[in-house]
């Protein structure tokens, strides 16, 4: 009997110590002390060739620095925006990936609130962010977004084929707005008529002082230089009007070509058919630096709007924590390393070390070397910082000087961090696109004649809800503006 009471005593004693153990074994894994947790992030557009090893260069760093490592899935350009409704409201287990209809997901729980965790988990990062950003994804006063320090403001630039400016002795130094650019395109069009002059197409839209609430594809606009706290059809002010005469009548000149509404003609950045094209411009670009290089020559480029720091801008690229996450603080500081790590970065953006790039000047700089090749590095815009990006070597510190002045400079727009709640007006909205459909191409690229089509527009807009959907909007941004005095 003692026997018994002795071997049973033993073996309780034996299985308390394989579940302590099997506990110890569970704790110190979830925490990253045993296997190192592989993160999954979803990220826009096309895999790159040499993946494998741009992930396993930033892992070894990853590994080293925060006990992670990150595995990128890719999703590509055209299905993004159809494939992560159908993961976030699946609810899979994913931690990071480039937000997706922000708002509305923050707003349904979607992403893990960061407002705190963000200045705890990645101080640097956060720190080194333009308030802009934190401000333009402000959701309910919360932040979701990790954003990407980049093109925190934009600028519409007429940029131009400098091989035909200076062919043809254009003049194009004080060319302001689209009405200083007649003269220029007169004179190319009679020289060099089988050139298009202003190569556009069909989702062309026309520069302008407005941001808009929520996209350009909608009439809801803010004049963020005259009209800043009025909701308002940009298509019915006096300052858009003008612009679309302008290229109505460049259109008719035949500056534009014809088929330009329904036109998805490439107009190659890097050939020759065309004079003059409107390309965005922000301070990472450098000026015309960014531009030339991609196109492998000569651009020059005339600013036609300020420079805005706009709400698609605050959100051009950001990252979210799934809140199905197992692992979101570890996710930040993965976000973290990623935003401030030049070696990171570098490796990413360029490529491995020796053969994308190597460094000069004292590591002030790169020089890209020949494995430098579409499909085999990331995009700086939707990686991160790209303050922390080491710059190429043609970037001058006076290039690195005037980007940080026209930063501080850029107009804030008033509608940062302004989220418009659809729920009251969907129906509406819907109908309101329809229309915008049917007309928008035509408008913006000079086709139609504003002064005829614009009115049939405003009746069809009538009829679909404008009314009922601006006034809507104006309340909520009125009491946006009041708690953000």
């Amino acid at each position: 009997m003692k026997k018994w009471v002795k071997y049973l005593f033993g073996l309780v004693l034996l299985l308390s110590v394989s579940v302590v153990a099997v506990a110890c074994g569970n704790k110190k894994s979830s925490s990253g002390d045993g296997d190192t947790p592989t993160l999954l992030m979803y990220q826009i557009g096309d895999k790159p060739k040499n993946y494998d090893t741009l992930i396993a260069n930033t892992n070894k760093v990853l590994e080293k620095k925060v006990h992670a490592k990150l595995k990128i899935q890719y999703i590509g350009w055209g299905d993004y925006a159809k494939k992560m409704p159908v993961i976030v409201s699946s609810g899979e287990n994913y931690d990071i990936a480039k937000a997706d209809n922000y708002a509305v997901n923050a707003q349904k729980g979607a992403y893990t609130d960061l407002t705190k965790m963000m200045p705890e988990y990645a101080p640097k990062a956060y720190k080194n962010l333009d308030p802009a950003y934190i401000k333009g994804n402000k959701v309910d006063g919360k932040l979701y977004a990790f954003p990407v320090n980049g093109n925190v403001y934009a600028k519409q630039v007429i940029t131009f084929n400098k091989k035909y400016v200076d062919k043809y002795g254009l003049d194009i130094d004080n060319i302001k707005s689209y009405d200083d650019l007649e003269a220029v395109f007169a004179k190319f069009h009679k020289e060099n008529p089988k050139v298009q002059t202003f190569a556009l197409g069909q989702t062309f839209r026309a520069a302008s002082d407005f941001d808009y609430p929520l996209t350009d594809v909608y009439p809801f606009a803010v004049d963020v230089v005259d009209g800043r706290e009025k909701i308002v059809n940009q298509y019915d002010t006096d300052k858009m009007k003008s612009v679309l005469r302008t290229l109505h009548k460049y259109y008719q000149e035949g500056y534009i070509a014809k088929d330009a509404a329904t036109s998805v003609t490439d107009y190659p950045i890097s050939g020759n058919t065309w004079l003059a094209r409107q390309e965005t411009q922000g301070p990472f670009d450098y000026g015309d630096n960014l531009l030339t290089i991609t196109a492998g020559q000569p651009l020059v480029s005339k600013a036609v709007t300020p420079a805005i720091k706009s709400a698609a801008q605050a959100q051009m690229c950001s990252f979210v924590v799934s809140s199905s996450s197992k692992h979101k603080e570890l996710a930040v500081k993965v976000l973290e390393e990623m935003n401030t790590n030049p070696e990171i970065l570098n490796g990413l953006v360029y490529g491995p070390e020796g053969e994308g790039y190597k460094y000069v000047d004292d590591k002030k700089r790169v020089k890209l070397l020949k494995g430098y090749k579409e499909k085999y590095h990331l995009a700086a815009w939707n990686t991160g910082d790209n303050s922390v990006i080491t710059p190429t070597e043609n970037v001058t510190d006076e290039m690195i000087d005037t980007r940080v002045a026209d930063t501080k400079d850029a107009i804030n727009s008033p509608i940062l961090g302004f989220q418009f709640k659809t729920d009251k007006v969907k129906t509406e909205l819907t109908n309101i696109s329809n229309v915008m459909n049917k007309y928008i191409s035509g408008i913006n690229t000079g086709t139609s004649d504003p002064d005829k089509v614009i009115p049939k527009m405003d009746k069809e807009l009538k009829d679909a809800g404008f009314d009922k959907v601006q006034k809507e909007m104006q309340k909520q941004y009125d009491a946006f503006l009041k708690d953000n005095k």
